[in-house]
């Protein structure tokens, strides 16, 4: 790489955590792309209860702008935006500034000292390649992954390939193809978000950067890990009532974007199977309020007007077919952590959704 790219890292805060904004900086302060040709965009949400975190920055961040880490730039919001919309405030001032390529930078995490040239170096080689994600392993347990790309269902679902494996039982190749890449670190080319647009924000969060990939997927481009950069996560899994609506509500919006409706035809025997897994488990779980009220959201004339929109736009753009959108999707559903593994799905549904996939969806999905 002769010359070094312009480069902005979107930083997204959603509440006080000064220590990790400090591992942030710190790994700023020793990272080997030139500081000169990178721009930190810190995008600050205000917490509902604890307010603006912006007066940390600006005692902690902001002195260094320049001198011992890149220039800060801080996009300090009035409300939470969410994720997606959060990303796309800070995409878009890097667009508007000339930057050649967008990372987004988890609020819990931190780049290795080498991060950024790898995923430079990948997407600067190969113009096919779109997005890139750095493979992300957990912090304090640094030997074991987080995600090495992320797998895509094709019932919508998403989840991180090769959770808590220790990395020296992997082997991956420099570049890999991946089903979509997690928006805990991933580079955008600039140039595709000014063509293809950013974060979809009604997304709100969850399932973002699937639809992002998918997206970028459907007008022709891959979607890859770089193995050689490396974002250590200081991720820590939670179920929660919130997380589960929004992403059951986020996965029927992906499935009714992105397929086609002879599709959606052939998959809606399996999916009325899932949904009544669902509703079993969500009366067992004590979520079936938020079962519910994923079922009133998608009943409402309004929301179903608003994401046919979005589906019409998204065909719109379409490039490649059904059955190479699902070339890659995973036929079981691999629960991240041991603490949700279900016996039910082990044994009976994942070798129903294999059969169906492999009989189905590779089988009759020829368009």
């Amino acid at each position: 790489m002769k010359q070094f790219p312009k480069i902005a890292i979107v930083y997204l805060l959603f509440y006080h955590n000064e220590s990790y904004v400090d591992d942030a900086v710190s790994a700023l302060k020793k990272i080997t792309y030139p500081k000169d040709k990178i721009e930190f965009v810190i995008v600050s949400n205000p917490h509902p209860e604890d307010g603006s975190f912006v007066r940390y920055i600006e005692d902690a961040v902001l002195p260094l702008s320049g001198k011992e880490i890149p220039r800060v730039t801080v996009l300090a919001q009035e409300e939470n935006t969410g994720f997606a919309k959060g990303n796309t405030i800070g995409a878009q001032w890097a667009v508007a500034h000339g930057c050649e390529y967008v990372v987004f930078h988890n609020n819990d995490g931190f780049f290795a000292t080498n991060a950024l040239e790898p995923l430079v170096n990948t997407l600067e080689q190969d113009s096919t390649i779109g997005a890139a994600q750095s493979l992300i392993m957990l912090h304090p347990d640094t030997n074991r992954i987080n995600s090495s790309g992320n797998c895509f269902h094709y019932l919508g679902f998403g989840y991180c390939d090769n959770y808590r494996v220790d990395i020296k039982d992997v082997s991956l190749p420099e570049v890999k193809d991946i089903g979509y890449a997690s928006g805990a670190a991933l580079m955008v080319r600039s140039d595709l978000i000014k063509k293809y647009g950013a974060w979809d924000e009604d997304f709100f969060l969850y399932h973002e950067d699937l639809e992002w990939s998918l997206r970028l997927k459907m007008v022709g481009y891959r979607i890859v890990l770089v193995r050689d950069s490396v974002f250590y996560h200081k991720y820590q899994f939670a179920r929660s009532m919130t997380k589960y609506f929004w992403m059951e509500r986020n996965r029927y919006g992906v499935m009714l974007m992105f397929f086609r409706w002879p599709t959606l035809l052939l998959l809606l025997p399996l999916e009325l199977f899932l949904e009544f897994g669902l509703i079993l488990f969500a009366i067992k779980g004590g979520w079936i309020k938020e079962r519910l009220r994923v079922y009133a959201y998608w009943i409402s004339p309004k929301h179903i007007c608003l994401w046919y929109n979005k589906r019409k736009r998204i065909q719109k753009m379409r490039g490649v077919s059904d059955r190479d959108l699902l070339s890659r999707a995973v036929t079981g559903i691999h629960f991240q952590d041991v603490s949700t593994h279900n016996t039910l799905v082990n044994k009976v549904a994942n070798p129903l959704f294999t059969l169906y996939y492999t009989v189905v969806v590779r089988g009759l999905i020829w368009w």
